[in-house]
């Protein structure tokens, strides 16, 4: 796991709110909710709607386009939609919050 400062602590977002963010080369939105901070892909696979415009409702991301859900733990959409978004690992630190990344075998290996 490669760890990214994402934002320092003043930028983290409010409760209840979404901010989109650009870190380690991907666009992602940082979710403030339910006394944690959630990092997931800023837009919904179903139809590329910007969840930057949405919001959270019981532990789900709600794209604002068709109102798809996805649960803020796993990813997965609510039964019948086959689909999900990634969840990205967070790490609330004394100076800011921090993005984990997979690395990849090719990566570890020839860095």
């Amino acid at each position: 796991m490669k760890w990214h400062k994402a934002l320092n602590i003043t930028q983290i977002p409010m409760e209840g709110d979404i901010k989109t963010i650009h870190v380690g080369g991907k666009q992602l939105c940082i979710i403030n909710t339910e006394a944690r901070i959630v990092a997931t892909q800023s837009y919904c696979p179903h139809a590329g709607g910007h969840f930057s415009g949405g919001w959270c409702k019981n532990g789900h991301l709600v794209c604002p386009i068709h109102r798809y859900e996805y649960n803020l733990k796993t990813g997965r959409g609510v039964e019948g939609q086959g689909d999900y978004i990634h969840i990205y690992p967070t790490d609330l630190r004394d100076d800011g919050l921090y993005i984990g990344f997979e690395e990849s075998w090719w990566t570890k290996l020839w860095s």
